[in-house]
């Protein structure tokens, strides 16, 4: 992969400034490298052009000051000593390993370019561009039509139909909506109607006086009261009951409503926002919405994209919420170009929410590390455990090993019986060329008298590392995206199997 841009190294060690010289500009970047003082003139010149900035051994404070001055600047570090004290900087998008490879640069640098991007499409729009840029990440043509259309209606009080399967980031449109109205410095006020009991609706939307039902025992503002001069978001509305839809379709007609036990007319100085993931229209032919209800919420729609038409999308996504849970976590987590393209090749039927849970969960299971498509859980592979035999084979070659002699014997794991555990002499498995091969090799058949499986798996687990190691010519890197693990976890097998990479 080739990458364009002006990259300017910090580092006033020499060889590790040529070495990194050498690795991007192998990648396609212009480089500019020296020491701090010589780079930072540099920097400051009128003509420059940084793009992308490597910071190596320098002190924080001048560090600080770089990361602040010039934000629009993606910025990496090759330095442990001063990444705590510059973690919060959202310029700083991660660090460069001691011993990094390939897939490690690549990543890193598809962030950069992603940043970068952002912040060039964002400082050529206003303020209003920049806070939805914020709130609704992407580029495609579907959600770059959705930022357009919440600019054109965000200035008026039309009332706004959202309308997008779950998870599509219905309320986060409604609150770009509010914040780019004139409403923007008084209340959003959300309210899932399909979560609250239809008895308990009318008074939770318009409130009640004390005394009004059993339980009343002091007056309370409804929702409406609360949004008083802002915005109220009703998610959920088709789950709304028929007969609170006459009363919402009198607060809409009339601009005023009253609190139940109250004859008192109240103004409601509202902005309405409704969303659903139902089709309305079919449920206005089913009469189980009220048709003239409808059309006065469907004013302005605005249709959310679902994440599987927007898979260009999802790098963006992924950055922005690895960005998010991060400070949650503590922690940060990159991945491979492999497992990104995975990631985009994916359904994603519970859309960015589901993107969103499963980037928080990564962070909790691989903090700080670079996640590989062996990292995904298994229905983010392609394939599910229960319908894919493959897979479940590969699991266990993956979390089964068998102690060789000279190990500690722990005698709950296996029969003493068993204790020897030399392997058994089996026939050499055929070089794998495809997957119905591979399928094949991991299906011999069970004599009658029985196997000893720890052997065999063992045998397996020795055959298919020198068969990697073979291919990739010794390289341990590439043997393990070969098999599927993580590098430490091949060389942790190598070491207890004593195979050398130049088997």
């Amino acid at each position: 992969m080739q990458f364009s841009g002006n990259l300017l190294i910090l580092e006033k060690d020499a060889s590790k400034r040529q070495s990194l010289e050498t690795i991007f500009s192998f990648l396609g970047l212009s480089c500019q490298s020296g020491d701090v003082n010589d780079c930072l003139s540099y920097f400051d010149a009128e003509d420059s052009n940084v793009d992308f900035c490597v910071l190596g051994d320098t002190d924080a404070i001048r560090a600080d000051e770089l990361l602040s001055k010039h934000q629009d600047t993606a910025f990496l570090l090759c330095s442990e000593n001063i990444k705590d004290d510059l973690s919060s900087y959202s310029n700083l998008l991660g660090s460069i390993s001691d011993d990094p490879n390939y897939d490690e640069i690549v990543s890193l640098l598809h962030y950069c370019q992603s940043f970068r991007t952002m912040r060039k499409f964002s400082s050529k729009s206003g303020s209003g561009a920049a806070t939805l840029i914020k709130m609704l990440v992407g580029q495609g043509k579907a959600i770059t039509n959705v930022r357009r259309l919440i600019e054109q209606v965000a200035s008026t009080d039309a009332s706004v139909l959202i309308l997008g399967e779950s998870g599509t980031g219905k309320e986060v449109v409604a609150r770009a909506i509010h914040e780019l109205s004139k409403r923007k410095n008084k209340n959003f006020v959300p309210v899932n109607c399909g979560a609250i009991p239809a008895e308990l609706l009318e008074s939770e939307l318009f409130g009640h006086e004390k005394g009004a039902f059993t339980g009343a025992i002091s007056s309370h503002e409804g929702r409406f009261e609360l949004a008083q001069g802002g915005t109220i978001f009703l998610d959920e509305i088709g789950d709304m009951p028929l007969q609170m839809q006459v009363k919402l379709l009198r607060v809409l007609q009339e601009r005023q409503f009253e609190r139940v036990g109250s004859n008192k007319p109240i103004s409601a100085d509202v902005r309405v926002i409704a969303a659903t993931h139902q089709n309305l229209e079919k449920m206005v032919e089913e009469k189980l919405f009220r048709q003239d209800l409808f059309y006065r919420l469907n004013v302005f729609p605005i249709q959310t994209p679902p994440l599987r038409d927007r898979s260009d999308d999802i790098p963006l996504l992924v950055q922005e919420l690895v960005n998010r849970h991060s400070k949650e976590q503590k922690s940060t987590v990159r991945f491979t170009q492999r497992a990104m393209l995975q990631l985009m090749s994916c359904n994603w039927p519970g859309n960015v929410r589901e993107l969103s849970n499963l980037v928080e969960r990564l962070l909790i299971l691989h903090p700080n590390e670079i996640v590989d498509v062996g990292d995904l859980p298994i229905t983010y592979r392609g394939g599910k455990l229960e319908d894919d035999p493959f897979e479940e084979r590969m699991a266990l070659l993956d979390n089964f090993s068998v102690p060789l002699p000279g190990d500690e014997i722990q005698e709950d794991s296996f029969d003493v019986e068993e204790a020897d555990n030399k392997p058994i002499d089996l026939p050499p498995l055929p070089v794998i060329e495809g997957e119905n091969d591979m399928a094949q090799a991991f299906m011999p058949t069970l004599n009658p008298d029985g196997i000893n499986l720890k052997d065999m798996v063992s045998n397996i687990e020795i055959n298919m590392i020198k068969q990697a190691l073979q291919q990739s010519n010794g390289v341990v890197a590439k043997a393990s995206e070969i098999l599927g693990l993580r590098r430490t976890t091949l060389v942790e097998k190598m070491k207890k199997y004593n195979i050398a990479a130049s088997n």
